[in-house]
């Protein structure tokens, strides 16, 4: 699995409904956070090997009432509290 992180502008007043939404339908949706700024949501959605990422938000995410702009963060390795890399044994 891989993880990729969306940043998320929600129409105004729709930012808890969209929240909601996601956390109920959306399996993969790991962490569902409101924030400050430009962007409503940050949300990390956990995707399955060979899954594309940009067809998941296209073809999924975009289609959601509620949702008006996003902005997708690839990431690629997750480093734990012990100093090591989590992907790494």
């Amino acid at each position: 699995m891989k993880s990729i992180f969306v940043q998320i502008k929600c129409d105004l007043g729709q930012a808890y409904a969209v929240a909601a939404f996601l956390a109920d339908e959306f399996e993969n949706a790991s962490q569902i956070y409101s924030t400050s700024g430009h962007y409503d949501l940050l949300v990390q959605f956990r995707l399955e090997d060979g899954q594309d990422p940009g067809l998941f938000v296209n073809d999924r995410l975009h289609k959601v009432a509620g949702v008006k702009d996003t902005y997708t963060i690839m990431v690629f390795d997750a480093f734990t509290p012990a100093g090591g890399s989590s992907s790494r044994a």
